[in-house]
């Protein structure tokens, strides 16, 4: 995504259509595009050729374009999954593993990135019931190897939203679910990771109308994006007007979400108590 930002930079201060473009390298039009979002690899022989065509001669400025597209070719550690790994999943991934900030918004369930692993096959099993054990188990590694961002030396942030309701669902039994609580305030206290929980009485679900992820990353030539998981299949928002709208949601939730100081103190009284653990206004309020 970074070389296609960058070369259809090139492209564009050169003043050259699409078209022009994609007969440089033997494609189409659509081939650029394809290329200038990322959507796919770029080969060594059409990376040269459009330089080219773009005016760039300097060795160096070359020389790191080709070892970003290098870099953008390789496959990453979830790719011996790709047997069974969605295609629409698999882009998720590599941005996930690229990101500098993960805001997210989830109603339903504790988020994916602070799932403990009994956690995490007590909802895949509730999500896929017609899968074997083994391949449900297959899932359950997928999530949390990704969850290893939030420990390496330069982690991304993490700024989660979760509905009050999602904590109280018991998932997977008595058992799991309190370890699962127990896994979040352990979570909670690394400096990269900030939860707040978001009342019942709030209705977040109405502000934001269902769960979403909104990466950023440090790469400036990169807009941030949008992640919408559905069924069978996932929706990628980049352009301003969506990015502006979800950017007022998820901070609008923030504003109405406890403050993060009183998450640890929320998650307690929800294992101690077996009670809503936000105060609600009062029927004659």
């Amino acid at each position: 995504m970074v070389v296609g930002a960058r070369l259809r930079r090139l492209r564009e201060g050169c003043g050259i259509s699409r078209e022009d473009a994609g007969d440089a390298i033997r494609g189409s039009h659509s081939k650029i595009s394809r290329l200038e979002l990322g959507r796919v690899g770029l080969r060594s022989r059409d990376l040269d050729d459009l330089l080219t065509l773009y005016g760039v001669t300097d060795p160096a400025e070359r020389a790191e374009f080709a070892a970003l597209a290098k870099a953008g070719n390789a496959s990453g550690w979830w790719h011996r999954e790709n047997d069974w790994l969605p295609k629409w999943f698999d882009m998720y991934l590599g941005l996930e593993q690229g990101a500098q900030l993960i805001r997210c918004y989830e109603p339903r369930a504790v988020p994916e990135l602070l799932q403990t692993a009994d956690y995490a096959r007590a909802l895949l099993t509730l999500a896929h019931p017609d899968e074997s054990p083994r391949a449900i188990d297959r899932r359950v590694r997928l999530r949390v190897r990704r969850q290893h961002i939030l420990r390496r030396p330069k982690p991304p942030q993490l700024w989660a939203i979760v509905d009050e309701a999602a904590l109280r669902r018991q998932v997977g039994g008595t058992m799991v679910w309190r370890a699962q609580l127990e896994y979040l305030l352990e979570a909670i206290e690394q400096s990269n990771v900030t939860v707040q929980v978001l009342a019942d009485h709030v209705a977040g679900p109405t502000m934001a109308d269902g769960a979403f992820s909104m990466l950023r990353f440090a790469e400036p030539d990169l807009p941030d994006i949008v992640y919408l998981q559905q069924l069978t299949g996932a929706l990628y928002l980049d352009k301003r007007a969506d990015l502006d709208a979800y950017r007022t949601v998820v901070n609008k939730l923030s504003v109405h979400a406890a403050q993060p100081e009183y998450t640890a103190g929320l998650l307690r009284a929800l294992t101690e108590r077996h009670q809503p653990i936000l105060d609600r206004p009062s029927e004659s309020e």
